[in-house]
């Protein structure tokens, strides 16, 4: 939609009449670095024997493979799906909303639903997965599948979802 070579209309203005930032227009991706899929791979593969590991775990894991020590010497991004100190501390601006489900019995379909995103290797990088469930019935009722963490897959698994089967009292996500 932008031509770097327009008579009358510069990079900034062409920029500004379709909403995108003059870095959106120059930004190309990367993919991951060899060593970091590696390293997802490794960590997915030890995941599925070990769920029950730990970031700790998972360190000396990676270390009883031979990869580095510590996460300063890996990729950022290689222990990414596991959880980093202080990551649940609130913004001080941010409001604290209630938390809904505290001692709450869930026990008919649409009174409960919840929703997150994972990501699941490939051979070349992985997918990102959203999954909308019923905590009653512990049944999902949408999921998609993505190369990209675009908000359009999460919003067409709620759309069709509220679709086939309305809204419910609580939706819960993180």
């Amino acid at each position: 939609m932008i031509e770097p070579g327009h008579p009358s209309l510069s990079i900034i203005q062409q920029c500004s009449l379709v909403s995108i930032s003059q870095s959106a227009f120059y930004y190309f991706p990367t993919g991951e670095s060899p060593l970091n899929l590696a390293l997802m791979r490794l960590i997915d593969e030890a995941f599925l024997e070990c769920p029950f590991y730990g970031a700790r775990q998972m360190a000396r894991h990676l270390r009883r493979q031979g990869y580095p020590d510590g996460t300063a010497d890996v990729p950022n991004g290689a222990l990414a799906h596991h959880q980093k100190p202080k990551t649940s501390e609130p913004h001080p601006q941010h409001p604290i909303f209630t938390y809904l489900l505290r001692g709450m019995i869930i026990d008919r379909p649409n009174q409960v639903w919840c929703a997150d995103i994972t990501y699941i290797p490939m051979r070349k990088g992985f997918l990102y997965l959203v999954a909308i469930m019923d905590w009653a019935t512990l049944k999902v009722l949408s999921w998609r599948l993505s190369n990209t963490m675009e908000a359009d897959f999460c919003i067409q698994a709620l759309e069709e979802v509220l679709i086939h089967f309305g809204r419910p009292v609580i939706f819960n996500t993180d």
